[in-house]
This record gives structure tokens, sequence and C-alpha cells, in this order.
């Protein structure tokens, strides 16, 4: 599906995978275009993908960079998407992601930002902004998250929240860099056997929550469909963005 602003194309492909189109620039976020199957997890469990994406990598045309929020579970980077990376100029994702990814990917700290150049002059600036990927204290079970912010003269501010179940981490990130104009959401209410079924992404109504924090006035919500640990999808997203009042501000499949 395609979304549309006047400076700000974003199109979805299922699951936490979208091309956002940005100051002349072309981002993906978590590419995962595998076919449905099962995913080994670790402690005998598996992560099982229930529908295709939307597309295929051949439709991507350019990828100036790819947002990757982490790279440890294939819900957010499958065979395909690793393959992907080979072929991209940047990857930016977690400074320990970096580290076993190599080639081209770089880590970002929590607030720190990088320049990339602009087709006929300027930058845009990608900050990685704090993720957290289930309770407090979760990160030696689920390992480091980021999120990130793109920011550019005259651009409008765009915020990628990746795997985050942190309400706190948006309050954070919303002091920082306000107003955000389009937040796109990775919701899902993700559960599985780790952490006692803690919730390792935002619910609906946190989604619908964080968006308000935000101040967004455009949300695009990704990560909700398409493997079987995601536990809340498009009628849960959409019972809860009306009943905060948001609906109107929401863009859905």
């Amino acid at each position: 599906m395609y979304t549309t602003d006047e400076r700000v194309l974003v199109r979805t492909f299922g699951g936490p995978t979208a091309l956002i189109q940005y100051g002349g620039l072309r981002f993906l976020t978590d590419p995962t275009f595998d076919a449905p199957g099962e995913y080994p997890a670790g402690g005998g469990r598996v992560l099982t993908k229930t529908a295709p994406a939307s597309g295929t990598p051949d439709d991507l045309g350019r990828v100036d960079a790819v947002l990757l929020s982490h790279d440890e579970h294939a819900d957010n980077l499958d065979h395909s998407g690793r393959a992907l990376l080979a072929d991209v100029p940047l990857t930016l994702t977690t400074p320990s992601g970096a580290g076993r990814l190599g080639g081209t990917a770089r880590g970002l700290a929590d607030w720190e930002a990088v320049e990339l150049e602009r087709p006929g002059g300027g930058t845009v600036t990608v900050t990685g902004v704090p993720a957290l990927h289930g309770p407090e204290g979760c990160e030696p079970t689920t390992g480091d998250v980021v999120g990130f912010v793109l920011t550019g003269d005259g651009l409008p501010t765009v915020y990628v929240s990746g795997d985050n179940a942190s309400l706190d981490r948006v309050r954070r990130i919303a002091e920082r860099f306000d107003p955000v104009d389009t937040a796109v959401l990775f919701a899902g209410a993700v559960r599985t056997g780790v952490l006692d079924n803690a919730l390792l992404t935002l619910d609906s109504a946190e989604t619908a929550e964080a968006a308000a924090i935000l101040g967004a006035r455009r949300i695009v919500p990704v990560h909700y469909e398409g493997w079987a640990h995601f536990t809340e999808g498009r009628d849960a997203l959409v019972d809860a963005f009306t009943a905060a009042g948001l609906i109107d501000r929401v863009e859905l499949d």
C-alpha cells in the first residue's frame, strides 16, 4: 500500500517492512520478504510467518539505506532481507548488530546521528533513538533495539519506532523531536514464550497512546500482521485509534 504526503511517501509490505521516500532518499525498514514458514527462535521455540509480503525486493527500486531495528529475530530480518543488505550502500542498526552483520552496516547508539547527502544538495539526518523490546531489563533476553528519527531542513520529522514496548522511551523521543509529523509505529502486541509472555512490542491501545504522545499528524502502523506471534491485528488497531479519537490520522492497509 502507498500512503502519500507532499514530501513523504510510504509503501508498506506487511510485517515491519516499509519503504520511505524522504528528502530524495529511499529508506527501507526491517526487510522481510521470505515466503511463509517457520524460523528457529532458540530454546526449541519457532517464529511462524503466516502470510507473504505484498511485494518482492525487485519491487523496491533503489534503496539508499536500510533502517534495521535489530538483526536477531527473523520477523525483523529474514533470509531474503539479509541477502538484500549486500546490495544496499548503508544499513543503520544497533552497534552490536553492526558488529554481527559487518559489510556496510553502521551502528547507532541512542541519540547518535548520521548525515546523508540528499540528491541536489543538503542532508537528511538520521538519529538513533531509544527502544526497548519488552519489559524493563529485557535486553539480555531479547537483545538491543534501536528506533530512528529522520529530519532535514524544510522537511517534516519522521519517527520509526522499531520493536519498542516502552511508552517512556516514546515520551523521551517526543521531548527531543517536537513536532513529529509522520510516525511509523511497530505494533502487533507481540508475545512469545520468553519473559512469561510479556508484551515485546506495544499493544494497540499503547500504539494509539504513543501516537498521541508524539502528537503525530500522520500515523502508519506496521508489524501487526503476517506472523503468528503478532497477537493484535488491524481490527484491534482500528478500535484503539477510534477510541482515542485519532482514526482520521491513521493509514492502514
